[in-house]
């Protein structure tokens, strides 16, 4: 209780109060008195004039606790009050700050000891500085280059405040200051830095003090990628830098200030100064860390310091490769000491780390394209001058020069190509289409979770190794070839080799001309199959089976001009699909599918040698194929047979297919639905609802291939479909109803839905797949009014499924104007009571929200006059629902509310309605759209919102010049 007085400020505040009060808040006390505290401290944070108090407690206070809360109050006020402040308040405030910070740093003792308290102080001042300077503290810089001059420790503690300004002002400032502030900032910054310069320099050369040569090291990589370039090439600060770069403790400080100068690229004028920086740093970097050295194994086995030395020199080399290897290509000289820099980058790019391995492959990436991008536009050049019938005189000369220098940088880098193949061959990364891995007890299984950074970098490296091909076809399949003979003769052979190099094999499909392509090919087929069949063990045979299926996959053209090998390999997935070991099966069906996508006229045809297509050959041995699938890899092979129905041409035969595909899953449909007419309770068993789940999955599947083509099948089951929905929906009702809330979390419940929402996406895929007709829509929507409409709208919120608002979305998307006539019973049916659902937080249905929305914009976008019909409260209803929306604190409902907002907008600018409809909605609109642009919590829809402003200021401009 007695912490209750610390409330009144109109007294100087108890110090050993607000201490006893922080430190219950820190920990010290029960939970109830932490509670407490916190509520005080937060009342005090709150009250305007609690910054007055705060040079009182500082100058009482020991506790650093306290000290932190009351320069915390300081920042706040500094940040949103500070200018409306009086002048002797401000000057007050900024002197006291100053003060102590010279006081605490001019002493080592106290300096070291006050550390983490010196540098709250330091960013205290630089917010200060923000705002005054340089208008209200012209002589700050002056100031602070004096101040530094009168001790070491000072002048450390000034390194770090002039670091911490940087960074504010070029780093941080978006979203903090005014365009107009920052300019003025860096303007003087840059007016003034002759003195910091000086600063720096005299410090390099002066000081002793390892503490202090690095402050000024660290304050001049922050300045470097700004300052005026005098100051670099004009002054001995590279020299200086060279100088340091040998000495262990300031070695990783001085390689990032050369990174930075490295990253610099204004023009050929100081060509000069960068070749001889390279020079001096490559024999400087051969004495620290020798060529011979294995820096990989360095990597692993050095201190974060070493590894941090790496890094940094990777960041090194590539940033000056960059923008500046041109400088060195043009002289002999140079051209050694950069084919031993891009030795050690080659080298550094084998390091086991990710990061490290990022950046080298950025810049090796940008090399390679470069190269190709050189080489192809002289061989288009040369093809399109022949084409435009250029007389052959002009052309020897023009293309000599160029290609004669295009060969020579080709040759130049030949030998680094030829590493950078086998660096890309050794590291690939693990393609989307391989689900087979290695788990951490070097067990083989099927993969769970997909790793988008991997995938990101599966496609940079795949990109560079297929312009790395085309630069030199020979060289990629010899090493590729050497590689694989060597995984034969058991010579290299480790899962992780043999996958990295059916990855590259995989991923340069397309880049060798069709004849090499064929006869590469056909050797690493050869080779696996020979290794599959020499190779003891099953996890070693699930490995190479699903390198063999990733390659094939890869190579549609081969596999399309090659009906044998074709044949056998699909016979071979067939054969995969009955290996039980983990991943097997799934690559199996999901390589089927690729395959089939890119080949599938060839299963419709009958081929050389065969008695009837390969798909009437496939379904009559369907049952057997299938057998030892999971449902869900069945649903997967029945969409691939999907696109091999689709691409046959004769109606008949295509029915025919269909018909014969479905024939087991429709047998099974038929007796359930038999079974159910005689007794209805058939359909309320477990095993019964899971047998009608994966039939419709497998309908979904087939659907989601064959398109208009698969209105035959639908049709047949599509009423039966309805009344199961209708049947489950009151089961659900009615166990929900029984037992609350709890009763939908249920695994009875669970299935049950599984059961709609799967009748619901098959509606879906039908009709967002199926060719634009008319009377599709008008075939299927009516009969759904009542069985999905009507059940949406009477069933209990927790009940309704949000896949009914995605499913009419879609069916307005697709037939537009064409439901005009349906959107009031729509509206009925979903509007209020989904509202009802949604707008009670923002947190409960998050997939009502986002589908709701989608809806109304389907609405908005394609039955606009529907909306102009409705009644002025049906009207307000939707305006408030969007308002609600883009409220929101989830982007993509937010940006959905927007865009919303916006097509109504122009729909009612363009319509009679339009001085009614802003004449009521204009003001409220406009209030609320400032309301979201001036909260930091939707900073990503700015555009939209301004968006929505101009249109609105515009409408005012428009009304009032008429």
């Amino acid at each position: 209780m007695a912490a209750e007085r610390l409330r009144d400020l109109s007294q100087p505040i108890d110090v050993s109060l607000l201490d006893a009060t922080v430190a219950a808040f820190y920990g010290t006390g029960s939970k109830q008195e932490r509670a407490h505290a916190d509520q005080i401290l937060r009342d005090l944070q709150n009250n305007p004039d609690m910054w007055l108090q705060v040079v009182h407690i500082l100058q009482q206070t020991k506790s650093l606790n306290t000290k932190f809360f009351a320069l915390q109050v300081l920042e706040g006020v500094i940040k949103y009050r500070w200018n409306a402040l009086p002048v002797e308040q401000r000057d007050g405030m900024k002197n006291y700050i100053s003060e102590v910070i010279v006081q605490l740093s001019s002493n080592e003792a106290s300096f070291r000891a006050e550390r983490l308290y010196v540098n709250k102080l330091n960013i205290i001042l630089v917010q200060i500085l923000k705002h005054d300077w340089p208008a209200r503290w012209r002589s700050f810089i002056p100031d602070l280059v004096a101040a530094a001059k009168t001790s070491e420790t000072i002048c450390e503690n000034c390194m770090a405040i002039l670091k911490l300004l940087s960074e504010e002002v070029f780093d941080f400032s978006r979203g903090e200051m005014t365009q107009q502030k920052i300019k003025e900032l860096k303007q003087s910054l840059n007016s003034e830095f002759q003195l910091i310069h000086e600063l720096c320099l005299y410090v390099l050369s002066a000081s002793q003090r390892t503490e202090l040569i690095r402050a000024t090291l660290s304050t001049l990589h922050a300045f470097l990628s700004w300052i005026p370039l005098g100051y670099i090439f004009e002054s001995t600060l590279l020299e200086t830098l060279l100088k340091f770069f040998p000495v262990p403790s300031y070695r990783n400080l001085t390689l990032q200030c050369l990174t930075e100068v490295a990253a610099l690229n204004f023009g050929d004028y100081y060509n000069v100064q960068y070749v001889k920086m390279y020079n001096i740093f490559v024999v400087q970097l051969q004495t620290i860390l020798p060529p011979t050295t294995d820096i990989p194994e360095a990597y692993a086995h050095g201190t974060s310091e070493e590894q941090a030395f790496i890094q940094n020199l990777a960041l090194f080399f590539t940033s000056f490769y960059k923008f500046h290897i041109r400088v060195l290509e043009t002289a002999q000289e140079n051209i050694s000491a950069l084919l031993v820099g891009l030795e050690y980058l080659i080298n550094i790019s084998y390091v086991d780390d990710t990061e490290v391995f990022k950046v080298c492959l950025d810049y090796w990436n940008s090399l390679v394209l470069e190269l190709f991008d050189a080489n192809h536009n002289m061989d288009n050049s040369a093809v399109t001058a022949n084409m435009m019938g250029l007389q052959v005189p002009l052309l020897p000369g023009l293309v000599d020069g160029l290609g004669a220098q295009l060969l020579q940088r080709r040759q130049l880098y030949a030998g680094t190509m030829s590493k950078l193949r086998m660096l890309m061959i050794c590291r690939m990364a693990k393609p989307e289409e391989v689900l087979i891995v290695e788990d951490e007890n070097g067990n083989i299984v099927r993969e769970t979770m997909k790793d988008n950074d991997v995938l990101v970098q599966y496609k940079s490296m795949r990109e560079t190794l297929i312009y790395l091909s085309h630069l030199d076809h020979e060289d990629t399949e010899k090493q590729m070839l050497k590689k694989l003979s060597k995984q034969l003769s058991g010579e290299d052979w480790t899962w992780n080799n043999l996958n990295t190099l059916c990855w590259a094999i995989g991923s340069i499909s397309g880049s060798m001309m069709e004849e090499q392509e064929n006869r590469f090919l056909v050797m690493v087929i050869r080779d696996l199959l020979n290794l599959c069949e020499i190779t003891k063990g099953k996890d070693n045979k699930a490995v190479i089976a699903s390198n063999i299926m990733y390659v094939v996959g890869q190579y549609p053209r081969f596999l399309r001009a090659h009906w044998k090998f074709l044949k056998t390999v699909v016979n071979k997935l067939f054969e995969f699909m009955h290996e039980t070991h983990p991943g097997v099966q799934d690559m199996a069906c999901d390589t089927f599918l690729k395959i089939v996508q890119k080949c599938k006229r060839k299963f419709v045809i009958v081929q050389v040698g065969e008695n009837e297509p390969f798909v009437s050959e496939l379904l009559s041995a369907l049952a057997t194929t299938v057998a030892d699938l999971e449902p869900h890899q069945i649903h997967s092979f029945y969409e691939s047979v999907g696109h091999m129905i689709q691409a046959e041409s004769d109606p008949h035969k295509r029915d025919e297919y269909l018909q014969r595909l479905m024939e087991l899953p429709n047998q099974k449909w038929g007796e359930i639905i038999g079974q159910a007419r005689q007794s209805v309770d058939f359909l309320k068993d477990q095993d019964v609802i899971r047998t009608v789940l994966n039939i419709l999955q497998t309908n979904t599947s087939v659907a989601s291939s064959l398109g208009t083509h698969f209105l035959s099948q639908i049709s047949l089951i599509f009423l039966d479909m309805l009344n199961v929905y209708r049947m489950y929906s009151e089961l659900i009702s009615s166990s929900i109803a029984e037992g609350g809330p709890y009763a939908s979390k249920t695994s009875y419940v669970k299935l049950l839905r599984s059961v709609k929402r799967e009748t619901l996406k098959l509606i879906e895929t039908f009709l967002d797949k199926a060719e634009d007709q008319p009377q599709i829509g008008k075939q299927f929507v009516p009969p759904m009014m009542d069985p999905v409409l009507g059940d949406y709208a009477r069933n209990l919120p927790d009940a309704r499924e949000s896949e009914v608002l995605s499913l009419f979305a879609t069916i307005i998307n697709k037939y537009k104007v064409a439901m005009i006539d349906d959107v009031p019973r729509l509206f009925e049916a979903v509007f209020q009571c989904t509202l009802e659902m949604i707008t009670k937080n923002f947190e409960d249905y998050p997939e009502h929200r986002l589908k709701f929305f989608s809806l109304l914009r389907a609405i908005a976008t394609h039955c606009f006059a529907a909306l102009i019909r409705l009644s002025s409260q049906q009207l307000k209803l939707v305006m408030d629902s969007i308002i609600w929306a883009f409220r929101h604190t989830e982007r993509n409902i937010a940006e959905t509310g927007l865009n919303l907002l916006l097509e109504m907008l122009k729909n009612f600018q363009a319509s009679e309605f339009c001085n009614q409809f802003y004449r009521t909605y204009f003001l409220s609109i406009e209030q609320e759209i400032f309301a979201v642009l001036t909260d930091t919590f939707h900073k990503p829809g700015f555009k939209l919102h301004v968006l929505v402003l101009q249109h609105l200021f515009c409408l005012v401009k428009y009304f009032a010049v008429s």
